[in-house]
């Protein structure tokens, strides 16, 4: 008896997963949404690095800054404009990932039929990209659904033809130009596949990819005038983020560390896939004739399966190009150049990873392996949560290492503030400080002061150093010697007096902040 009730229960609870995909899909994005939403809203104590910093950009509403493009610091500050509370960035940094999951989700399903695309989602979601360390919203993260976006229009575009999804295709494109510059490992995959595979390429002969190429130059176009007149500033950012070739070794070092560091953190979602392997190839031909995806049209008797199979084989070519393309790109880069890569720089090469494998394994969806998927998918998932909460919560205590989620940024502010205050007798205006110090300044501090980041006009070209010099400013540092104005701002606040340095306790643990500050005050009126 108990056997019995042991081997249905996959079978029924798969069966009850394939009836209702949609509506399972949708528990399941609510659940990563709440989750991911309220466990940074719970432990990170202080604003993390990417969220001071856009606070920090994005209030300057400019076109262009000498880190990074735009969109995310605008989204931010939009944001904090509309809602003013913290728990907002946690929330939109899921409701990113849920959108890109839902492309990915709308592309899926005529390919795999509603099961396969909750599947490939759920194997997606084994990377931490979408999950831990998405709670940090920056310009990884609000590429995510721009990407997807592009797939399902280039799979679209493809496979049904019009001029809609080409559309569709050229404004994410450009879009995400705006997002990050990264989005060219994307775009020279897709173009290639267009010239390359004979049957795309009859695509060639009609006016959508041309007619995307107009869409996304016109959407990213201001972006690009703005770059053509700032002398490219933002891409010295990223030459010095890529480490430089040392020699003929690193145009094989550097593509391979970056393989293996993307192969590590593809451990909890390949073992989410791992079920779908190892079925008997005979099962395969049972399957397809018995769960043919939903949303497919049946297959025709009279011609065989020659149509189908080369449907399936399009498909396939297609599904491939979305999933492996952009690595392959990012390796060949590398690999040509010599140069270093970020890991960090993963976050969406693999958002069609889930619907290739499941492609590969459709014929292998039985009931017991669907259950297996998502019980192994429901570990994973409760593991990076309880990972996060140690992370935060308890090893702090222990470990000693530096998280910015725990900087005193709350008690920084209100001390300078109200030390300018009582020195001076005037508000804070501006901070001549690191990004992070004095972004945490300006967001915690009640007058919300604007930073001289690094006391470097050109990195904000947007003060007014007249203004600055007329209201007098509070200078700010956290290394070398606390008591001396280091050299750096020098240019800037040379008649800055420096005041008595203190420390703050971090948030959590034993770590202390230790500050020097000085003080370059109002000219007199």
């Amino acid at each position: 008896m108990l056997q019995t009730a042991s081997a249905r229960s996959p079978s029924a609870l798969a069966t009850r997963i394939s009836r209702h995909p949609g509506g399972v899909f949708a528990a399941f994005a609510a659940l990563h949404l709440i989750v991911w939403t309220a466990l940074p809203t719970l432990f990170y104590r202080n604003l993390p690095l990417d969220l001071i910093e856009a606070l920090t950009y994005g209030r300057e509403w400019q076109l262009g800054y000498d880190k990074l493009p735009p969109l995310p610091w605008w989204i931010v500050e939009a944001a904090y404009r509309l809602f003013g509370h913290d728990v907002v960035y946690y929330a939109l940094a899921q409701v990113t990932v849920m959108a890109a999951f839902a492309a990915v989700w709308a592309t899926a399903r005529p390919v795999v039929g509603p099961l396969g695309a909750l599947l490939a989602i759920l194997i997606a979601d084994g990377l931490h990209y979408f999950n831990y360390t998405a709670a940090k919203f920056n310009h990884d993260v609000v590429q995510l659904p721009l990407w997807a976006l592009a797939g399902y229009a280039y799979h679209r575009a493809l496979r049904r033809r019009g001029l809609g999804p080409w559309l569709v295709l050229g404004a994410s494109i450009g879009v995400a130009v705006w997002a990050k510059y990264f989005v060219l490992v994307l775009a020279l995959p897709l173009g290639l596949f267009l010239l390359v595979d004979s049957e795309a390429r009859k695509a060639l002969r009609t006016p959508g990819p041309y007619l995307a190429l107009l869409v996304a130059l016109v959407v990213m176009a201001p972006h690009l005038f703005w770059l053509v007149q700032n002398d490219f500033l933002p891409f010295a950012y990223a030459e010095a983020r890529a480490a430089p070739s040392r020699g003929f070794i690193d145009h094989f070092w550097h593509p391979l560390q970056f393989l293996l560091q993307q192969l590590g953190f593809l451990v909890p979602a390949l073992l989410i896939a791992a079920p779908l392997a190892h079925v008997p190839a005979k099962w395969k031909t049972v399957w397809r004739q018995e769960h043919p995806p939903h949303d497919a049209p049946a297959l025709p008797h009279a011609r065989g399966e020659a149509a189908a199979s080369a449907t399936d084989a399009y498909d396939r070519r297609i599904v491939n190009v979305l999933a492996f393309g952009p690595l392959t790109t990012v390796l060949a880069l590398s690999a040509l150049s010599g140069r270093g890569t970020v890991a960090m720089w993963g976050y969406p090469l693999f958002l069609f990873l889930g619907l290739a494998i499941v492609l590969a394994a459709r014929a292998e969806l039985s009931a017991a392996r669907v259950a297996r998927v998502l019980v192994i998918w429901a570990l994973v998932f409760a593991g990076f949560a309880i990972a996060f909460v140690v992370n935060y919560a308890v090893l702090p205590s222990h470990d000693g290492r530096y998280r910015a989620a725990l900087y005193p940024g709350e008690k920084l502010g209100a001390e300078l503030s109200q030390r300018f205050r009582a020195t001076t007798g005037q508000p804070l205006i501006y901070v001549i400080s690191s990004m992070w110090d004095g972004g945490n300044v300006a967001h915690y501090a009640r007058e919300q002061p604007r930073v001289l980041i690094d006391g470097n006009p050109r990195r904000a070209p947007w003060i007014d150093l007249a203004d600055l010099n007329r209201r007098g400013a509070l200078v700010l540092w956290t290394e070398g010697d606390r008591s001396e104005l280091p050299a750096t701002y020098r240019a800037v606040a040379a008649a800055a007096q420096v005041q008595p340095p203190f420390s703050l306790p971090f948030l959590l643990g034993p770590r202390k902040l230790e500050i020097g500050w000085a003080i370059l005050p109002p000219q007199a009126r």
